[in-house]
């Protein structure tokens, strides 16, 4: 299968263009609940395809507006290239959109769009889950405040938390997409102190005093701080090891997930991503 087979085609993209600014990538994120999005700009020739913006950078960056200093160089790829080249490079890259390149942007090709192929049988793998899982689970306490739970996920470098009650039962899962959600930028100042020495200074040049303290425009991202069971979806969807990769495919384009527990009997024993799944195309 080809990457042109399964990628979204341009004519169906949205795309944020240069110059921009942060806001508009918020707001697309906020509402497609994507991890990044392509930036373009205008020129002469025709558009040109400039890098993705994630929402990583975001978060991470709050100070910065313009989406130039903001944008990431991530590998890309063409549409006759084999969709088992490019689920291996999305792997090995840690990439979950590449973007489709031939001069010009011809679409984009996401782990999703790869898992719509597996569910569908176009894409083929006979693994099961037991063998593609991570017994490395990410959790969080229901009752943790959200920022927390933000820089939980950060440390962790995943982008969930299976979020555990008082008996330390599975109850919900938190994702990088529920942050996002509620996530706002919030202007503000930052204190600087006299940036001139006072009288009493030794360096002080004659004549010259403070004038007063300076104050620095700054943006940040504010997290609503209540608890993670207020954010988190409470609705779980589980797999038994025994699970295939295309029946697991399928539950996640059906509840519209990344990521699904799997259990033995009442026991969490792993997570398996969608990234997993897409692992399993090439081993």
């Amino acid at each position: 299968m080809k990457v042109a087979d399964a990628m979204t085609p341009r004519a169906e993209l949205v795309t944020v263009e240069l110059p921009g600014t942060r806001d508009d990538v918020l707001e697309y994120l906020q509402e497609h609940g994507f991890s990044s999005v392509p930036v373009v700009k205008q020129t002469d020739d025709g558009e040109e395809y400039r890098g993705l913006v994630s929402r990583d950078a975001l978060i991470e960056r709050p100070d910065e507006d313009q989406l130039a200093l903001l944008m990431e160089d991530v590998p890309t790829t063409t549409d006759d290239a084999d969709l088992t080249e490019v689920a291996r490079l999305m792997v090995d890259e840690n990439a979950r959109r590449v973007p489709v390149v031939d001069g010009e942007l011809e679409g984009i090709i996401t782990v999703t769009d790869v898992i719509h192929a597996i569910a569908k049988g176009e894409a083929e793998t006979d693994a099961v889950v037991g063998d593609l899982a991570s017994r490395d689970v990410n959790t969080t306490y229901a009752g943790t405040p959200l920022p927390v739970a933000e820089r939980e996920l950060y440390y962790a470098n995943v982008p969930y938390a299976i979020v555990l009650d008082e008996e330390a039962e599975m109850t919900g899962m938190l994702t990088e997409v529920d942050i996002i959600e509620v996530a706002r930028i919030v202007e503000g100042e930052d204190e600087t102190g006299d940036s001139i020495a006072n009288e009493d200074d030794e360096w002080m040049w004659e004549g010259i005093k403070a004038v007063g303290n300076r104050y620095l425009p700054t943006r940040n991202v504010e997290i609503p701080a209540e608890p993670v069971s207020e954010f988190m979806t409470d609705d779980l969807i589980t797999v038994s090891t025994k699970k295939t990769a295309k029946e697991t495919a399928k539950l996640l384009i059906r509840h519209d997930i990344e990521q699904i527990p799997m259990v033995s009997g009442d026991q969490l024993v792993g997570i398996v991503r969608d990234i997993n799944i897409v692992e399993a195309l090439y081993d």
